[in-house]
Formats: C-alpha cells, sequence, structure tokens
C-alpha cells in the first residue's frame, strides 16, 4: 500500500508538473481527497504557519515592488558592475545571489540580465559565461533568504525539530555563497571567446546586435529608497531574531516560558514592514496585490496549501512502514535524499514545492537534521530541463546567441554550472550542519 500510495503521489506530482503553475497546488489537494475518501486515511493538520509566513513576505515584498524599490536595486546593481566589468563573470552572480537574497525572490534578475548582457559584450566577454552563473545564482540564494517562500515552508517544518533560522542560515549562506563562487571561477573560461563564436560573428555581420543607446541617468524618488531600507531592516530584524532567541518575548504559565515563535516572528515583522513601506513608500494600492511577486506569493500559497497537505497526510498514513523500512535504507545511504530532491525538484521546476513535498517525508524518516538541510540545497534543480522562465528569459536577452539550449536538450547553457553550484551546496552545507547541529 506504501509504494501503491507513493506512486500517486509521483503521477500527480509529474501531471502537475506538465501543467505547472496553480495546478500543481489544486493536484495536491486531490491527492488529500484520493487518500482520505479512498484509502480512509486520517488528513494532517494544513501547513497553516508556512502558508502565513509566506503571505506575509509576499505582502512586504510587493510592497516594495509597487513603491519601486526592486527598480531602485536594479539602479544599484548596473552601479557596481559597471566599476569592474572586466570581473563579470565572477561580480554578476555574486549581486544576482545577494538581490534574490534581500529580496526573497529570484525574477529580480530579469531586470539584471539586459545589464550584464550589454556589459558583456563591450568588453568582449561571452555573455553566456556572466548570464547562465546569475540564474543559477539568483536561484541558488532562494535557500538561504529569510523572505523566501522555500525558507519560509523550512522554518515552519524545521521548528519542532529544535533547528531555528539562525541555524538554517548559518549553514545555507556560506554553502550557496561558497557555490556561486566556484562555479564562478571554474566557467570563466566557458565555451569560444565571444570574437571566435560563429553565432556572434554571424549576428554582428547582419546587423541583428545593435549598439545600445546611452540611456539617461534614472531618477530614484525618495520613496523607492525608503522602502528599500525599511524592507532590509525588516530582513535584518528577522535575522537577529532567529540568532538570538532571547530577543523575542516570552511569557510564563504554569511553570512553563513560551518563547515566541519564529513563524509568528516573521509574520509579525513583515507585516509591520509591509505598512510602513506603504506609508513611507507611497506606492499605489492596488498594485500591490496585482504585481508579479504578489502573484508568485499566491501560487507559493496554493502549493503550500495542496501538496504539503498531500505529502503530510501521507506520512501520517505510513508512519509505521516509513519507520521499519524507508527509513533504514535512506540512513544507510542519506545522499539519496538529496539526489531524490533533485529530481523532484527538476520535475516542479520549484524550490518551494519540492520543499513542501519532500521535507516533511525526510523528517518522518527521522533523519538528522544536518543531513535534511543539506538535501535541501538540491531543491536549486530548476535549470535541469530548460523550460523553466529563467532559462528562456536568459536566453533570450543574450543578443549574441551564446546563452542557449544544445542539440541534446540537457547540454544547455546551464548545466554546468548548476550542478557545480548544487554539489559544492549540498556538500559544503552537510559539513557545517554536522558540526552545528
Amino acid at each position: 500500500m506504501f509504494w501503491f500510495q507513493l506512486i500517486i503521489i509521483i503521477l500527480l506530482i509529474f501531471f502537475g508538473a506538465r501543467k505547472g503553475d496553480i495546478f500543481m497546488g489544486l493536484l495536491g489537494g486531490v491527492g488529500v481527497a484520493i487518500f482520505v475518501f479512498i484509502f480512509q486515511v486520517q488528513p494532517s493538520a494544513p501547513p497553516i504557519d508556512v502558508m502565513l509566513i509566506i503571505l506575509a513576505v509576499v505582502l512586504a515584498a510587493s510592497a516594495l515592488q509597487s513603491s519601486g524599490g526592486l527598480n531602485f536595486l536594479v539602479y544599484l546593481a548596473k552601479k557596481m558592475l559597471s566599476k569592474s566589468p572586466k570581473n563579470i563573470t565572477i561580480i554578476a552572480p555574486i549581486i544576482s545571489w545577494l538581490f534574490t537574497f534581500m529580496s526573497g525572490t529570484g525574477h529580480v534578475v530579469y531586470s539584471l540580465l539586459p545589464i550584464i548582457n550589454e556589459l558583456a559584450i563591450d568588453n568582449k566577454i561571452r555573455p553566456e559565461r556572466p548570464i547562465s552563473n546569475s540564474i543559477i545564482a539568483s536561484q541558488q540564494a532562494i535557500t538561504c533568504s529569510p523572505v523566501s517562500a522555500a525558507t519560509a515552508a523550512m522554518i515552519g517544518f524545521m521548528a519542532p525539530l529544535g533547528v531555528g533560522l539562525g541555524t538554517i542560515l548559518t549553514i545555507a549562506i556560506p554553502a550557496t555563497l561558497l557555490g556561486v563562487v566556484a562555479s564562478a571561477v571554474l566557467t570563466i573560461r566557458k565555451g569560444k571567446e565571444l570574437e571566435e563564436d560563429p553565432e556572434y560573428l554571424r549576428r554582428l555581420a547582419e546587423g541583428l546586435i545593435a549598439k545600445p543607446e546611452n540611456a539617461e541617468e534614472q531618477t530614484v524618488c525618495k520613496g523607492a529608497k525608503a522602502s528599500v531600507a525599511l524592507f532590509l531592516l525588516g530582513v535584518l530584524a528577522i535575522i537577529i531574531m532567529g540568532l538570538f532567541t532571547k530577543l523575542r518575548p516570552s511569557w510564563a504559565a504554569n511553570g512553563e516560558t513560551t518563547i515566541l515563535s519564529m513563524p509568528n516572528t516573521i509574520e509579525i515583522i513583515m507585516l509591520v514592514c509591509a505598512t510602513l513601506i506603504i506609508i513611507f513608500g507611497r506606492p499605489a494600492i492596488e498594485t500591490i496585490l496585482n504585481g508579479p511577486i504578489f502573484r508568485a506569493g499566491a501560487l507559493a500559497m496554493v502549493c503550500a496549501f495542496g501538496l504539503a497537505w498531500m505529502s503530510s497526510t501521507f506520512i501520517n498514513g505510513q508512519t509505521a512502514f516509513i519507520h521499519d523500512h524507508v527509513a533504514t535504507i535512506v540512513n544507510s545511504h542519506p545522499w539519496m535524499l538529496a539526489v531524490i530532491m533533485f529530481i523532484v525538484a527538476a520535475l516542479t521546476t520549484s524550490q518551494g514545492a519540492t520543499t513542501l513535498i519532500m521535507v516533511p517525508i525526510a523528517i518522518a524518516l527521522h533523519l538528522p537534521p544536518y543531513i535534511i538541510i543539506g538535501a535541501w540545497m538540491a531543491v536549486n534543480a530548476n535549470y535541469f530541463l530548460p523550460v523553466a522562465s529563467q532559462c528562456l528569459a536568459a536566453i533570450s536577452f543574450d543578443t549574441a546567441g551564446t546563452t542557449k539550449i544544445g542539440k541534446f536538450v540537457l547540454n544547455h547553457s546551464f548545466m554546468i554550472p548548476g550542478l557545480i553550484n548544487t554539489l559544492i551546496s549540498v556538500i559544503v552545507a552537510t559539513l557545517i550542519g554536522s558540526a552545528l547541529v
């Protein structure tokens, strides 16, 4: 029965991944219905904390975007990249990682791609190198950003194990950043030099690569600057509260002391942050719920509702079998968890969805927390099949034609940087985690 039900989950995930978007979360609800009404499994509680964290974070990020804060960050990125364009292959991925870390969304990289492409061509550098690494870096940072949907889910799942945000960030930040730097360094000579690339030479000869006009200096309003400052203060407050639990309020009752939970802390801080951004950043209120960030966040909440609920309901019905059989296998070969997470992430093309599906299963297997966090780095696998919007956007922004999908599909521009990032991040996170947890 365990394997039969697991096959049902795999089929639902596969079918949902083909349709994509909100359909994946809805199919999670179908999975819950199958387990409850057909197999008579008692449903688990929906992941309310995870959903509320995502909602609070997304509201603050959407207010930041509506107030022009993300545009201001892009303006700062162009300034930083222009200072050392010869080193763009290393600097661009680091900036992409940093911006995703601060904003909690990899979508910010779209605005950086034209700048990276332009500076690379102007300095005779193959655009594929900084562009492909920047795409991977922007996704890697999702698993260490305190305000991303995937990290929000991870916080909710790991809190009962006594692993807080501070520990997760202490492991994930150096792991992902080392992966980004290593990938950039190892691929700094990847592919032919730009002036030797036949596709670039063809486009240049046909006049398809126009010299960009000098754009006027962007005017940044005070509201955008204020919103960025407020959002970063909110992120900093969350990190500090996660690292120093004594700073959180506590209450004594019946001889027991209860400390404000980290999920509630994030929810409160982000709601306050969103309010202050609206007051001082002065965005158009009606644009906050209509922007792409809120849409992505709403999708994450639907996935949390359906997929995480399906996963935990399945686990509840098969607890005995998992403990007696599956746990023994995975505990003997813990690397298998990272491989399985990578496969699921490649199919779903979503770090958040994979976290919601796989982490509850890993916890049910009673794996050590450091193994779970180390394997969690493998959820950044949406590059494996180059159908994710980030990969397609990168290909279209490379006017030199160096970023592409190969004849055999999997030999695309993102594969080598992605695998280097994933492998190093998993190894480093596991090693740091084994020393901390």
